[in-house]
């Protein structure tokens, strides 16, 4: 598709299909998405058992979907990246390296409201 053109361009049903190919390919081929994917299962997991209330509900969702959209991301700019080049180049090393730390980043922020959120439904917290 051209961009800015409306010619050739696909249906919102077959965008939808695009982008759950994109997920599943996402999910064939890189290790860190499988393991994003099974941290948040474990949440949903303990959010169920411990009958966490609908804010942490909420809390935990949208923690665990933006993970995995970090996760994507990070995902395709490396596949861009290595696309535009092949060789080791020191622009190409930093782009990964600033995609991989955001990942990083908000994991940890998830991870610590997660330990929030369970220790205040195990009465840890107030």
């Amino acid at each position: 598709m051209i961009p800015g053109s409306n010619k050739d361009h696909p249906s919102f049903l077959r965008s939808f299909g695009y982008a759950i190919e994109g997920f599943c390919t996402a999910v064939k081929t890189e290790r860190n998405i499988k393991v994003m994917i099974t941290m948040g299962i474990l949440a949903i997991i303990a959010g169920v058992v411990l009958q966490i209330d609908l804010l942490s509900w909420c809390l935990v969702a949208l923690c665990v979907g933006l993970v995995l959209f970090a996760e994507l991301v990070n995902t395709a700019i490396e596949a861009v990246v290595d696309l535009a080049t092949q060789e080791l180049h020191p622009l190409a090393k930093r782009a990964k390296d600033i995609a991989a730390a955001s990942v990083y980043t908000l994991s940890i922020t998830a991870a610590i409201v997660g330990i929030i959120v369970f220790a205040r439904a195990l009465g840890l917290l107030g």
